[in-house]
């Protein structure tokens, strides 16, 4: 067998192989559903709403304070929250974390943003990660992707809806 046949053999071998490969997925990244974004600054809106579109969200609200975006979150339950913690019309958006953390069974995930993190609370700096202003947007990303922390009151809550 001379070497021009080996060339022919090993091309109709590897195309099975090729099929084969071009049907392995790499693992898709987890995927962002309905993010809220509460933030009064609008150009770390609009910045964040660009990541998390770059990044697959399904949908993103955005609200510029308080009342909005308890009008937002009567209408919607989105699957995460990034919550500014000194907003235009509350010092205290924190207090959205802990109303949606006490009336809900499966709260979003909360993704604190604030430029005084030493400010918020370690009860409440609990109930979600912290990213100090300025941040990479692309860290917001990563915390978004990543899987809710199944804290223990969730697990009594889940295990109290069961019985």
């Amino acid at each position: 067998m001379d070497g021009k046949d080996l060339g022919a053999k090993a091309k109709i071998a590897a195309k099975p192989l090729r099929a084969a490969a071009s049907k392995i997925r790499k693992p898709a990244k987890a995927k962002i559903g309905h993010v809220l974004v509460v933030e009064d600054d609008a150009i770390l809106a609009l910045t964040i709403e660009q990541a998390l579109q770059a990044a697959g969200a399904n949908k993103i609200s955005i609200c510029a304070g308080a009342n909005e975006a308890l009008e937002e979150l009567r209408a919607a339950k989105p699957d995460v929250v990034v919550l500014d913690v000194h907003l235009a019309d509350s010092n205290e958006g924190w207090e959205i974390a802990e109303l949606l953390s006490a009336i809900s069974p499966k709260p979003p995930k909360i993704i604190f943003s604030t430029g005084a993190p030493q400010d918020i609370p370690e009860e409440i700096a609990a109930l979600g990660p912290v990213l100090e202003k300025p941040y990479d947007p692309e860290r917001l990303v990563e915390l978004a992707r990543k899987p809710r922390r199944q804290g223990i009151l969730a697990l009594l809550r889940r295990k109290n809806a069961k019985s």
